[in-house]
């Protein structure tokens, strides 16, 4: 599908969650309605790592709530809001002309400001802007209730709460809730009792006036004189997995802090690439805006109680749903992300092994080597309702370790770093060969044992996401096309890795096994018919005929053979494939296709990021500019140029001038924020390969983002800036600088299958291996 001009953008604007306002860093998420309250919505509240402390939380002045002006976030961890109220008991006659309203004229103002630092300060700050004295009474609803974020509309477990109130001095007093649970659990072999213990303490601070506790409100009496004002600060400090996460922020500190989590903030910033463009008049200035928020994004959702340094770290998946490890979702962003930072996909690498399967526990899908699907925080999991405390149910994580354990050898060259993750990869791959050929057939497949498990183990794990031709559900086992995918690279990049470490037999045994699973997968699953790949095989092997994009990864992976590669992509981006806006994950001419669902119709960003790099890989650059500039299109759609976790599968047209969103997108969402600079990886033809230092480009921009400059890309020890900029047809670069050593060469990747004979690594491997 083409965009023509008559499909302008206009002045549309899409807000994912758009009755919330998430204020967040790291494990703490305070969700408020617009007014920036919590009251009476089972979706807001505070939570701290995913459990809701906090379920009631709002302002009130003469025993009502104040009149809301303006609340925004001021950066992802911090808002304002603005509320104004008359006098008690005063009024301004209207003016006549019909504009002004008694408040406007007679004004008391209420400012709250909000940082979130480990924990969360507060500051209210009343304002008498009349001419008389005022005298009201404030006060601060609050209730606790240490919900599971999953459980805040049917509550499953219940423990004892414990409520404490203290005056310690004339201006400082604290509330503090002290939550303990236990559960007796038994599942399918786990059996015990758990222990859950969680707590928040507010602490009021620097009071202007004597503050009480009356009926579960905070109360205040306050007396301003004319331009008088009053200030409290409340500082939150939650009680997670036994430490308390004291604020780091100081009073109304939006700007300048240097507490250590705007140091890891601004240290990730500069030392990562940046984008810039001096383009105007095309797309281009979208495109850097939108990287640059992904950037931003990244940062605010980091782990920090997960660092391994500085340059070294991890991210939740997304906000609000996913504040928590995703083996599969923090691989994936920091792979893509790569050409930005290597520290996400550092942290991801060096955490993982930590959570590697040890035992088979079919409760929780664990088998020795698997690697981790997810692991939560809330009471639920820590008191085992279910097993994601620590849940294996996902084929993905383990065959895509050893592909981005690859990435970091390519980007840093650093032997140290990647040689302990060796042993981890080869134990992931080993599961896959141990546990998931149930048929004996060389394909890998996924089947959960678990009771409370995912049904679905592949990229889409929603349970009714994998469909037969006439809409019906496939049964597991099943072998997806993607999972097969991802098993050839992993064994061809660590046949690489394995070669120039000196294991020279297990590196031959590698590769020898991806060439002859390549071509097992291209005999069985190519369907002639309909010119594309199956979406699996089912468990009588037959294939699972529908139009998916799950064959789009298949390009990214180089498993394809070259004749289909370009059937593939065309494939995608006809008109029941491709929305205008992406690629759906259904066809549109199929009978279970429905624009809403998950995995049924929906358009993931994430996915691109993938696409795109297959395009480039195997030379096909219209069909690449197409869906990179779907996607720097879609972000315009977004506030702040952020694309949300995916978004309805809608047709860009006449009727539709945008997309509807999936109602519970996370937003931001890491690997969604990540897929922009794969895009643009592959718009450039970036490849490094550091173990030499060696910087490989082929850029091929398009005429609606004709010149780009990123700054400080790292490859090993050196950085560069380069230049990159259209004439005519061709895109040139020019190198700005260099720091340290590093050849820089025009050349297509050693794994592209556009660069030419002896050019490829794989021809090089092949020459070695007899």
């Amino acid at each position: 599908m083409k965009i023509t001009e008559s499909q302008r953008l206009g002045l549309a604007k899409i807000e994912p969650r758009p009755r919330t306002i998430y204020c967040s860093q790291g494990r703490v998420v305070l969700a408020t309605d617009l007014e920036g309250f919590i009251h009476h919505n089972p979706l807001h509240g505070l939570f701290v790592g995913e459990t809701r402390m906090l379920s009631r939380y709002r302002p009130l002045v003469q025993g009502k709530p104040p009149q809301m002006v303006v609340v925004s976030n001021v950066e992802q961890h911090s808002s304002l809001g603005y509320y104004v109220m008359l006098p008690p008991g005063r009024g301004t006659p209207d003016s006549g002309s019909g504009h002004r309203q008694p408040v406007s004229e007679e004004t008391v103002e209420l400012k709250i400001s909000r940082t979130i630092g480990l924990g969360i300060h507060e500051d209210y700050d009343f304002k008498n802007f009349t001419q008389k004295p005022v005298r009201l009474y404030f006060e601060i609803e609050v209730e606790a209730d240490f919900a599971d974020q999953a459980e805040t509309r049917r509550r499953k477990q219940h423990g004892r709460l414990r409520k404490r109130w203290r005056k310690l001095t004339s201006q400082t007093a604290e509330l503090s809730f002290d939550y303990q649970a236990a559960h007796r659990y038994s599942h399918q072999g786990n059996r015990g009792v758990a222990q859950f213990h969680s707590g928040l303490t507010l602490r009021i601070e620097k009071c202007g006036t004597p503050v009480s506790l009356q009926n579960d409100r905070l109360h205040f009496d306050i007396e301003l004189g004319p331009a008088g004002s009053w200030h409290t600060c409340v500082k939150l400090v939650p009680l997670f997995e036994g430490k308390r996460m004291l604020p780091l922020y100081g009073c109304r500190e939006f700007l300048g802090s240097r507490n250590r989590l705007e140091r890891q903030r601004d240290t990730f910033v500069s030392e990562s690439a940046r984008f810039e463009t001096p383009e105007a008049a095309t797309l281009a200035t979208s495109v850097t805006a939108a990287l640059h928020q992904a950037k931003l994004d990244l940062a605010h959702l980091r782990l920090p109680d997960l660092d391994h340094g500085e340059r070294s770290w991890i991210t939740a998946a997304g906000l609000p749903t996913y504040i928590a490890l995703f083996g599969r979702d923090t691989l994936t962003a920091g792979w893509q992300a790569a050409i930005a930072s290597t520290a996400m996909m550092r942290g991801t690498l060096e955490e993982l092994p930590k959570w590697q399967g040890k035992v088979e526990n079919d409760w929780r899908d664990e088998q020795p080597g698997r690697m981790l699907h997810e692991a939560h925080t809330g009471p639920l999991a820590r008191l085992n309702y279910n097993p994601r405390s620590r849940y294996y149910g996902a084929a993905t994580t383990s065959g895509f370790y050893p592909v981005v354990l690859s990435e970091l050898w390519h980007w840093t060259g650093d032997k140290d770093v990647v040689k302990p993750l060796i042993q981890p990869a080869l134990r992931a791959l080993a599961w896959k060969d141990r546990y998931t050929d149930l048929f004996g057939d060389g394909f890998y497949d996924y089947l959960t044992r678990s009771e409370q498990g995912n049904r679905n183990q592949g990229w889409k794990d929603s349970g009714d996401a994998i469909v037969y031709e006439d809409g019906s559900q496939v049964e597991p086992p099943i072998s997806t096309c993607e999972e097969q995918a991802f098993v050839y690279v992993a064994k061809l990049r660590m046949s690489e890795i394995l070669w120039l470490m000196g294991d020279r037999d297990l590196a031959k045994r590698m590769f020898r096994q991806a060439v002859e699973l390549k071509k097992r997968f291209n005999d069985r699953f190519w369907m002639p018919d309909k010119k594309f790949f199956a979406l699996g095989l089912d468990s009588k092997r037959r294939p699972i005929k529908s139009i998916s994009s799950n064959p789009g990864h298949l390009l990214a992976c180089g498993i394809v053979d070259s004749s289909l590669a370009a059937p593939v992509a065309r494939r995608l981006l006809k008109k029941d494939m491709f929305s205008g806006w992406g690629v759906r994950t259904l066809s549109a001419d199929h009978p279970a296709y429905d624009p809403y669902s998950y995995h049924r119709g929906a358009v993931w960003p994430v996915e691109h990021g993938s696409f795109a790099m297959g395009m480039m890989r195997y030379g096909l650059v219209d069909e690449l500019h197409t869906i990179a500039r779907a996607m720097f299109e879609a972000c315009t759609l977004f506030d702040y140029h952020r694309l949300p976790e995916c978004f309805s599968g809608h047709s860009r047209d006449s009727e539709h001038p945008f997309p509807a969103l999936y109602p519970k997108a996370n937003w931001p969402q890491a690997w969604s924020a990540s897929s922009l600079f794969s895009i643009l990886q592959a718009m450039l033809g970036i490849y490094p390969y550091a173990p030499l230092k060696v910087l490989l480009l082929d850029p091929k921009l398009p005429a609606w983002l004709p010149e780009i400059t990123i700054r400080n890309l790292r490859v090993g020890r050196a950085a560069a800036d380069l230049r990159f900029y259209r004439q005519g047809q061709r895109t040139h670069f020019e190198i700005l600088a260099k720091r340290g050593r590093l050849h820089i060469l025009r050349q297509p990747s050693p794994w592209s299958l556009t660069s030419g004979p002896g050019e490829r690594l794989k021809d090089v491997i092949e020459s070695l291996i007899p």
